[in-house]
Protein backbone atom coordinates (compact mmCIF):
# COMPACT_ATOMS: atom_id res chain seq x y z
CA UNK A 1 0.00 0.00 0.00
CA UNK A 2 1.57 3.31 -0.99
CA UNK A 3 1.92 6.19 1.58
CA UNK A 4 -0.63 8.84 1.43
CA UNK A 5 1.17 12.53 1.19
CA UNK A 6 0.58 14.74 3.80
CA UNK A 7 -2.89 16.90 3.78
CA UNK A 8 -2.62 20.44 2.34
CA UNK A 9 -2.83 21.35 6.08
CA UNK A 10 -0.66 20.16 7.68
CA UNK A 11 2.29 21.40 4.85
CA UNK A 12 0.80 24.71 5.89
CA UNK A 13 1.72 24.40 9.15
CA UNK A 14 5.43 22.90 8.46
CA UNK A 15 5.80 25.85 5.89
CA UNK A 16 5.20 28.23 8.80
CA UNK A 17 7.84 26.13 10.68
CA UNK A 18 10.33 26.05 8.27
CA UNK A 19 9.67 30.06 7.45
CA UNK A 20 9.49 31.56 10.72
CA UNK A 21 11.94 29.30 13.32
CA UNK A 22 13.28 32.25 14.44
CA UNK A 23 9.69 33.30 15.99
CA UNK A 24 8.52 32.31 19.60
CA UNK A 25 6.67 29.85 17.42
CA UNK A 26 4.45 26.60 19.73
CA UNK A 27 3.15 23.86 18.78
CA UNK A 28 -0.36 26.12 19.70
CA UNK A 29 0.42 28.34 16.56
CA UNK A 30 1.40 25.42 14.33
CA UNK A 31 -1.49 23.54 15.13
CA UNK A 32 -3.93 26.60 14.71
CA UNK A 33 -1.62 27.30 11.11
CA UNK A 34 -3.56 23.67 10.02
CA UNK A 35 -6.67 24.32 11.28
CA UNK A 36 -6.59 21.60 13.91
CA UNK A 37 -6.44 21.01 17.86
CA UNK A 38 -3.08 20.43 19.63
CA UNK A 39 -3.24 16.66 20.39
CA UNK A 40 -4.86 16.02 16.80
CA UNK A 41 -2.36 18.09 14.89
CA UNK A 42 0.30 16.65 16.75
CA UNK A 43 -0.72 13.05 16.12
CA UNK A 44 -1.39 14.16 12.17
CA UNK A 45 1.73 15.33 11.98
CA UNK A 46 3.75 12.82 13.86
CA UNK A 47 1.89 10.08 10.98
CA UNK A 48 2.79 11.96 8.21
CA UNK A 49 6.45 13.10 8.95
CA UNK A 50 7.57 10.76 11.32
CA UNK A 51 8.36 13.19 14.07
CA UNK A 52 6.67 15.50 16.47
CA UNK A 53 6.13 18.96 15.47
CA UNK A 54 8.44 20.55 18.50
CA UNK A 55 11.41 17.89 17.41
CA UNK A 56 10.71 19.27 13.67
CA UNK A 57 10.91 22.78 15.08
CA UNK A 58 14.06 22.33 16.98
CA UNK A 59 16.01 20.57 13.88
CA UNK A 60 14.91 23.51 11.84
CA UNK A 61 16.84 25.66 14.76
CA UNK A 62 19.46 24.07 15.03
CA UNK A 63 20.16 23.22 11.63
CA UNK A 64 20.14 27.07 11.45
CA UNK A 65 22.45 27.66 13.80
CA UNK A 66 24.92 24.96 12.76
CA UNK A 67 25.06 27.08 9.35
CA UNK A 68 25.46 30.45 11.30
CA UNK A 69 28.51 28.86 13.43
CA UNK A 70 29.95 27.32 10.39
CA UNK A 71 29.60 30.63 8.14
CA UNK A 72 29.61 33.91 10.48
CA UNK A 73 31.64 34.91 13.46
CA UNK A 74 28.62 36.13 15.60
CA UNK A 75 28.69 34.67 19.42
CA UNK A 76 27.33 31.29 19.82
CA UNK A 77 24.97 33.38 23.11
CA UNK A 78 23.63 35.63 19.81
CA UNK A 79 23.35 33.02 17.48
CA UNK A 80 21.02 30.55 20.09
CA UNK A 81 18.87 33.72 20.28
CA UNK A 82 18.96 34.37 16.64
CA UNK A 83 16.99 31.28 16.08
CA UNK A 84 14.50 31.38 18.00
CA UNK A 85 15.70 29.44 21.53
CA UNK A 86 15.62 31.21 25.10
CA UNK A 87 17.79 29.30 27.03
CA UNK A 88 21.86 28.95 26.09
CA UNK A 89 22.20 25.91 28.17
CA UNK A 90 19.57 24.08 26.23
CA UNK A 91 20.70 24.87 23.14
CA UNK A 92 24.26 23.51 24.02
CA UNK A 93 22.58 20.64 25.31
CA UNK A 94 20.25 19.80 22.20
CA UNK A 95 23.16 20.84 19.74
CA UNK A 96 25.41 18.36 21.74
CA UNK A 97 22.79 15.89 21.31
CA UNK A 98 22.38 16.11 17.53
CA UNK A 99 25.59 17.05 15.95
CA UNK A 100 27.92 15.14 18.39
CA UNK A 101 29.46 18.16 20.11
CA UNK A 102 29.29 21.34 21.51
CA UNK A 103 28.22 24.41 19.09
CA UNK A 104 32.27 25.58 20.57
CA UNK A 105 33.79 22.98 19.24
CA UNK A 106 31.62 22.61 16.21
CA UNK A 107 32.35 26.06 15.26
CA UNK A 108 36.24 25.29 15.56
CA UNK A 109 36.08 22.21 13.29
CA UNK A 110 35.63 24.43 10.45
CA UNK A 111 37.86 27.42 8.74
CA UNK A 112 36.83 31.03 10.21
CA UNK A 113 34.03 33.23 8.63
CA UNK A 114 36.90 35.14 7.43
CA UNK A 115 38.36 32.97 5.29
CA UNK A 116 34.99 32.70 3.01
CA UNK A 117 34.84 36.70 2.94
CA UNK A 118 37.54 36.64 0.06
CA UNK A 119 37.40 40.30 -1.32
CA UNK A 120 39.98 41.39 -3.37
CA UNK A 121 42.23 44.16 -2.44
CA UNK A 122 41.22 46.78 -5.35
CA UNK A 123 37.30 46.15 -4.91
CA UNK A 124 38.53 46.52 -1.04
CA UNK A 125 40.18 49.87 -1.79
CA UNK A 126 37.67 51.03 -4.00
CA UNK A 127 34.66 50.75 -1.18
CA UNK A 128 37.16 51.89 1.52
CA UNK A 129 37.54 55.24 0.30
CA UNK A 130 35.47 58.08 2.05
CA UNK A 131 32.36 58.36 -0.20
CA UNK A 132 30.78 61.48 1.26
CA UNK A 133 33.38 64.00 1.18
CA UNK A 134 33.17 67.26 4.04
CA UNK A 135 35.34 69.55 1.54
CA UNK A 136 34.79 71.33 -1.90
CA UNK A 137 37.52 69.96 -4.34
CA UNK A 138 35.54 70.71 -8.08
CA UNK A 139 32.79 73.21 -6.99
CA UNK A 140 31.84 75.12 -9.61
CA UNK A 141 33.61 78.17 -8.79
CA UNK A 142 36.90 75.90 -8.33
CA UNK A 143 39.36 75.35 -5.73
CA UNK A 144 39.58 77.37 -2.56
CA UNK A 145 42.93 78.18 -1.80
CA UNK A 146 44.44 80.33 0.79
Amino acid sequence: MAALPPARHLLRAKDLADARYAEPLAVADLAAAAGLSRAHFSRAFRQAFGESPHVYLLTRRLERAASLLRTTDRPIARICFDVGLNSLGSFTTSFTRMYGRSPAAYRAAYPPAADYALVPGCVLRAYGRPQHRTFREDGADGPVIG
